[in-house]
Parts: C-alpha cells; structure tokens; sequence
C-alpha cells in the first residue's frame, strides 16, 4: 500500500498551518487526502493482523472431516442411511454476488467430501464447484493444481489470494468451510468425533476465534464482510479443549450453528 514517509507528513502539516483559515477547494482535497492516508494506515494495520491470523490457522491440521486417510470409517449399516442434511448443489445457481459464489464453493466442497464418505454420487457437486469456480475465475485456485491436499494448501491459498487482492474472500470461504464442517459433525457427532482427539478439538474452537477476529477487523473498510461476521459471532460460545467439551458445545449451539450456515450460504 501507498505510504507517506515522515518528511511528507511534516511538510503536508505545515503547509495546512500557513493556509490558516482559508477554506479553498485545497483545503478540501487535503482533508480528503489526510483522510485517505488515514484509511491506508487503518488498512496496513488490518492486513498485519489477518497476515498473522492466516500464518495462524496455516499451521493447524484440517479438521477430520475433510480429511481422506480414512481417519472415519463408516460400517456397511452406516453406508445404507445416506445424509439428507447435504446442501443441494443447485445453491450454485442461486449465489449471484461474488462473496456468495466463494462461500458457496467452500460449503460444497466440504459437502462433496462427506460425500464421498457415504459413497454417494458427487457428480452433481463436481458440476456445481466446477460452475462457481469459472464464475469466480480467481487465479488463487492453481494453487490447488500442483496436487497439494487441502490440509496443506491453505497457507498457500491466502498467500496467493493476497497477491492477487482477495484476501477478504479467503476469510469468507473459511468461514463458510468450517460452519459447514461444525453443522456436518454436529449430524452425526458419535460417528466424526471419533475422529478427533483433544488437540484438534481445540483447533476446531481456535479457528473460530481466529476467522471471527479476521471478519472483525477486514468489516471495518469492508461492508461486504460485515454480515459474515455478525454470522459467526454467535459461535464465540465454542471453546473447548477437549473432545468431550467440543461434543457438549456443538449440541448446546446447534441451533446458532443451523443459522450461521442458513446466513452464509442460501
């Protein structure tokens, strides 16, 4: 971002004082100019933190129901009931800004995932995350070509959203992933939680607090991002440290889950 260095500051300052009182077009446009240097330092600011929270949540395992290393197994009873919980695909068709196609994407692949696990077709998510993914046309995604999982791309990802000036989407995609994730566990807790030990039942909570505190900070230049936050702030109520305490918090806010994920993806 731009910056002013300090002599230009100074300068500037003086400059306003021999002007006095004198309420010119100049005065305006160095107002307007004073204010502009004050969003960039807002906004330098505010990428400093997310840059941290990102190198942050870089460093924690993907929660276990995304995972492909057959961590979750599902007996041939289990395989018989498939989920009627599942997004449909076509919510595809119905996200119609770019905030909605992102947070759609990252819903459905957390979908086609759980998926796959019940052997189900995923045809129809293919189709859909195929469709958003044109739409969107964000040439982060090549990050995900060079075949690296999911669990180890996401650092990546934000770093390649950043160069391309997509930051602010990256958080909305991880929002709308991990209220996906925490509404699918909430489904079938004995069956995914089995999956979990202590340590990435806190990573699970953790998460939370760092995507919240990104929203937080990236709502106050971007009204876009604002709703997403107010979306996840009920979810602060998550915080556990145990597999036991994770169990107990997601069935107590099953319902501010429910309406996280109605508000992320329609």
């Amino acid at each position: 971002m731009k910056k002013l260095s300090i002599f230009a500051v100074a300068f500037a300052a003086i400059a306003f004082a021999a002007c006095g009182g004198n309420k010119s077009a100049q005065n305006v446009e160095d107002a307007d100019s004073t204010k502009s240097f004050e969003q960039e330092q807002i906004e330098a600011s505010i990428k400093m933190h997310v840059d941290s929270l990102a190198s942050e949540i870089g460093k924690l395992k993907q929660l276990p129901v995304l995972s492909e290393d057959g961590s979750i197994k599902l007996t041939a009873d289990e395989l018989k009931v498939k989920p009627d919980y599942l997004l449909n695909p076509s919510v595809a068709d119905n996200a119609t800004t770019l905030a909605e196609k992102y947070r759609a994407l990252a819903a459905l692949q957390v979908d086609k995932a759980t998926a796959k696990l019940y052997e189900m077709p995923v045809e129809d998510f293919d189709k859909a995350i195929t469709k958003l993914a044109a739409d969107i046309n964000d040439p982060s995604f090549k990050t995900f070509e060079d075949g690296a999982p999911v669990a180890e791309a996401t650092e990546a990802l934000y770093n390649a959203m950043n160069e391309n000036g997509r930051i602010n989407y990256f958080w909305q995609s991880a929002a709308a992933s991990l209220v996906e994730q925490l509404y699918l566990i909430n489904q079938n807790a004995d069956k995914f939680l089995a999956a979990f030990n202590d340590e990435t039942a806190a990573n699970s909570t953790f998460r939370v607090i760092l995507i919240l505190d990104a929203l937080n900070r990236l709502a106050q230049y971007d009204p876009d991002i604002k709703p997403v936050a107010d979306a996840l702030a009920p979810l602060d109520v998550l915080n556990a440290t145990t597999v036991a305490e994770l169990k107990d918090q997601l069935a107590a806010a099953k319902d501010k889950i429910e309406a996280a994920r109605k508000a992320l993806v329609k």
